[in-house]
């Protein structure tokens, strides 16, 4: 079977809010949205940002567990990068997690939280090369 995912969605109490954290932070705009869904084309896949209420109905649950036993990652080219991305997100309204560093395997990264606490970490890796396109390939 192929390896791939085709669409991640997170769940959302203000999606208006969640709208701008994107489009102000990562500069990202939506391809299609509704007042319970927003999706983002990216690179091989669809971001979507569902309201929380109506994406616990979609699936058969309530009461979803609440954000932070993962972290999603946006890698940059540059370590230079790192900084000015994650100052630009806190300017849209996430919040610091981790400032930006070098961890023990290389690189350099921090981590920001969009309004609903999803995890992002911000990152340069020397070793995962990133596309004219935006692919990250792990070497």
């Amino acid at each position: 079977m192929q390896q791939q995912m085709a669409v991640l969605t997170l769940g959302s109490t203000d999606l208006d809010r969640a709208k701008r954290f994107y489009l102000n932070g990562f500069g990202w705009k939506p391809v299609f949205e509704n007042p319970e869904i927003i999706f983002y084309q990216m690179n091989g896949f669809v971001l979507g940002l569902f309201l929380k209420s109506a994406l616990e109905t979609d699936m058969g649950r309530s009461g979803l567990v609440s954000p932070g036993a993962y972290a999603l990652a946006h890698n940059v080219r540059s370590q230079e990068e790192v900084a000015p991305l994650m100052q630009q997100l806190l300017a849209a309204g996430g919040t610091l997690l981790r400032p930006a560093d070098a961890p023990p395997h290389g690189g350099y990264r921090g981590y920001v939280a969009d309004p609903d606490d999803h995890a992002w970490e911000i990152a340069w890796n020397p070793q995962w090369p990133i596309s004219p396109e935006g692919y990250v390939t792990f070497r």
